[in-house]
């Protein structure tokens, strides 16, 4: 008889620990519901649509007046261009070999 109400016992504390995983669990997955719908409330504003509109606007028309811009470089001086670019290598390469470690000469 004992052996049998320890089981029982047993399948009762398991039950109790079980069930209050969940309960933490789902606490959990409603606060981070929660959070998600504030950050989607703050995201979804007509302002918030309109800024970011405005941001990309902004973002394509500068790319596309550097463009426009280095092109004309390009083809008005294509010898110092080609100075600028070759200039830039060497830099990013003797820069690499000065910052090089002392392992990476084996």
């Amino acid at each position: 008889m004992s052996t049998r109400r320890d089981i029982e016992q047993g399948m009762d504390e398991l039950g109790d620990r079980v069930r209050r995983y969940a309960d933490d669990a789902g606490g959990a997955a409603h606060g981070w519901i929660a959070r998600g719908r504030r950050a989607a409330a703050r995201l979804d504003g007509d302002g918030y649509r309109r800024r970011l509109a405005r941001a990309a606007e902004d973002f394509a028309d500068e790319t596309s007046y550097r463009y426009r811009r280095l092109k004309r470089q390009v083809n008005r001086h294509p010898v110092a261009t080609a100075a600028i670019v070759a200039g830039t290598i060497g830099a990013f390469l003797l820069l690499r070999r000065a910052f090089r470690s002392d392992e990476d000469d084996d």
